[in-house]
């Protein structure tokens, strides 16, 4: 098929080219707007600045394609084949590549805003200054990636490999790096506040000048990392492994150590720590602290929360929430209570954001709800915010009747 027939058809309203030959084609800047290419051939071909919003491209052919500065947000292209396609500058925002192929693909300053990219082949795939706010990229294969100033927050990285990949200056505040392999990755100057890196192995790492504020390395092994001039205010070490690490010139202002004390300023050496006394740490006007409170003599979480959460820091009453779009200045979605779920927890985090808190410091729930059997769809929702390990203690009541009647209402405590 030649690129003007594809455009005659479309312009008449057809919208399925599945497995379309379309090799080489020159569409540049075409709007193919929900267009249907699954399993077609795309090879080659020039799609840049084109409009792919909501396209379906699963399965195709992308090999060597230009999409630069093309538009595929919403775009469907689950196991595509990107390798060595010119991707820069391109809007993928909310875009489902997972299981994906972009092995030597060119993502620089690309726009991957809540993409899809679980499973997703991205070996020495450019993604320099690349925004990946949100992305999940879960199992993901980023290998000797480039990702220099790319913004990784809030992204999800769980068990993705990262071996060899160039980090420098990376964001990656409140990203999830459970079990992700870093295996020689370059860190320095990376962003890690409030990330989550519970049990990854740093040990050896290059971490000068870092920025880990109120990180999550519970139980991560720090073993001859270098950590020299890096920031770790308020992170969490409990348990880390920290033998032959160097902290000299470090800030761990208010850190909980690996025995579970508050942090001693360091000796002259910067690479010995000692733990407090209690009576020296009775003593101390702490910030922030939190340990999670665990016991088999009480029933065990069965949801996204903990038994107990032993605090300290400045408190936050946050009022309760209930689904209203202050765009609208209106309750929405009043029949359906999983996203009236998802409008309360956008409010709740504008609120706690304001306050310069994040869903991190967040210590006690309650959730309300007009119909216990509506739990199950709400908890769905909730269980996006809150990591199992870390999540706050909650309640959740049944009641005869909510502001505006609305079908769930949620308020918190934050410490911060």
């Amino acid at each position: 098929m030649k690129a003007e027939e594809l455009l005659e058809k479309y312009a008449k309203g057809d919208r399925q080219f599945a497995k379309a030959q379309l090799s080489g084609a020159d569409l540049k800047g075409a709007d193919l707007s929900g267009i249907n290419l699954d399993n077609a051939n795309l090879s080659g071909a020039d799609l840049s600045e084109a409009i792919l919003t909501g396209a379906y491209l699963q399965s195709t052919n992308l090999t060597k394609a230009s999409l630069r500065g093309a538009n595929l947000s919403c775009a469907i292209a689950g196991s595509a084949n990107l390798n060595w396609a010119d991707l820069s500058g391109a809007d993928l925002t909310r875009a489902n590549l997972s299981s994906a192929i972009l092995n030597y693909a060119d993502l620089e300053r690309a726009t991957l805003i809540g993409a899809n990219l679980n499973n997703a082949n991205l070996v020495r795939t450019n993604l320099d200054e690349a925004n990946l706010s949100g992305a999940s990229l879960d199992s993901a294969d980023i290998r000797v990636a480039s990702l220099y100033k790319a913004n990784l927050s809030k992204a999800n990285l769980n068990k993705a490999d990262l071996t060899e990949a160039y980090l420098l200056e990376a964001d990656l505040t409140m990203a999830n790096l459970t079990e992700t392999n870093l295996t020689e990755v370059k860190l320095q100057k990376a962003k890690f506040p409030k990330a989550i890196l519970h049990g990854v192995d740093l040990s050896r790492m290059n971490l000068t000048n870092a920025n880990l504020e109120r990180a999550n390395l519970r139980g991560a092994n720090l073993m001859r990392a270098n950590l020299s001039t890096a920031s770790l205010k308020r992170a969490d070490l409990t348990e880390a492994q920290i033998y032959g690490w160097n902290i000299k010139n470090a800030d761990l202002t208010g850190a909980i150590m690996p025995d579970g004390e508050l942090y001693q300023p360091e000796t002259s050496d910067g690479e010995i720590y000692q733990p407090e006394t209690s009576e020296k740490l009775s003593q101390k006007v702490a910030s922030m602290t939190r340990k999670i409170i665990r016991t088999d003599k009480a029933p065990a979480p069965v949801g996204p929360y903990n038994q107990a959460i032993a605090a300290t820091g400045t408190m936050l009453f946050v009022a309760g929430q209930i689904a209203i779009d202050i765009r609208l200045n209106d309750i929405v979605y009043t029949d359906d209570v999983a996203k009236q779920t998802e409008q309360v927890m956008a409010n709740l985090e504008a609120i706690l954001t304001e306050a310069g808190a994040t869903w991190l410091d967040v210590v006690k729930t309650t959730v309300f709800l007009k119909d216990m059997n509506d739990f199950a769809a709400v908890n769905a929702v909730y269980a996006k915010y809150f990591d199992a390990e870390t999540a706050p203690a909650r309640a959740c009541v049944e009641v005869s009747r909510l502001p505006k009647d609305v079908l769930v209402e949620i308020d918190c405590i934050a410490v911060i």
